[in-house]
């Protein structure tokens, strides 16, 4: 029965997001606008510095680039914050504090729907895009890399989702989280892997990033695909971003429950 009452749920969120698909697919073309700055930024500082820049040539870069365009396709919340706390802030919240279902459970499963839909109208141009630079494209070596960077991906997803779901949650307090969901989403993008791939920076920083939830979002799924990792330490990445992935699913929790109250004790 609760399966049924989120598979409606599923199917709901499918049929309101397909009306946008078109946003959708118009939203992936211009991204495309940054990639192509990529492309021409990097050419020139392999052109300037030589054929290696950390452990990088020019197509193992691009082809960074092109991966990184496709798990963000595949994983990155798109306005779901702003929803979560539209709901809030109208009121909508009311309608979930009397029925039996969770919440949390409700926006992941129009996350999940909205992902979906939002793949299958932009993977046919992300796929486009990895045949003009096929020269560029090297698939791993392994066949367990692909089955281990899937849950890797997954696991990115989530850990985005959670965070966003989280600073959603502030609504409850706050009337307005735009500013602090701007802050908090520059310091992602800057953490992420999204800008420059992270071994580019000092070992020191690299070392500090390496237990932040910021890199296990976009870089490490990313390089474990680009086999960059091995042995014990893929293994301890994956560990901690399971961690993670835990510490994000309890703070979503936390934030939930204490907000309600806030909001109970508000309302009367």
């Amino acid at each position: 029965m609760a399966v049924a009452k989120y598979l409606k749920v599923f199917d709901i969120g499918l049929q309101n997001t397909f009306v946008y698909r078109w946003n959708f697919l118009l939203r992936s073309v211009f991204g495309l606008v940054p990639l192509a700055g990529t492309v021409f930024i990097w050419r020139a500082i392999f052109q300037a510095r030589g054929a290696n820049v950390a452990g990088y040539d020019y197509a193992g870069m691009i082809f960074y680039f092109l991966m990184v365009l496709l798990v963000d396709n595949l994983v990155t919340p798109t306005e779901d914050e702003w929803q979560i706390a539209a709901d809030i802030r109208d009121g909508q919240i009311n309608s979930f504090l009397t029925k039996p279902m969770h919440y949390l459970g409700y926006r992941m499963t129009l996350f999940a729907s909205y992902r979906l839909l939002y793949t299958l109208v932009t993977l046919p141009l992300v796929a486009g895009i990895f045949c003009v630079f096929h020269d560029y494209v090297v698939l791993p070596q392994h066949w367990w890399t692909w089955p281990v960077a899937a849950l890797s991906i997954g696991m990115a997803g989530l850990i985005q989702f959670f965070l966003a779901y989280s600073l959603a949650m502030l609504a409850f307090w706050i009337l307005e989280i735009s500013t602090i969901v701007f802050i908090f989403f520059s310091f992602e993008y800057f953490l992420s892997g999204q800008l420059f791939p992270l071994d580019l920076m000092p070992h020191w920083l690299q070392g500090a990033l390496h237990w932040m939830p910021f890199s296990y979002e976009l870089y490490f799924p990313v390089s474990v695909f680009l086999e960059k990792h091995q042995g014990a330490d893929l293994w301890q990445g994956l560990g901690i971003q399971a961690m993670w992935l835990a510490i994000m699913y309890g703070v979503a929790q936390f934030m939930w429950r204490r907000g309600v109250e806030h909001y109970q004790a508000v309302g009367g």
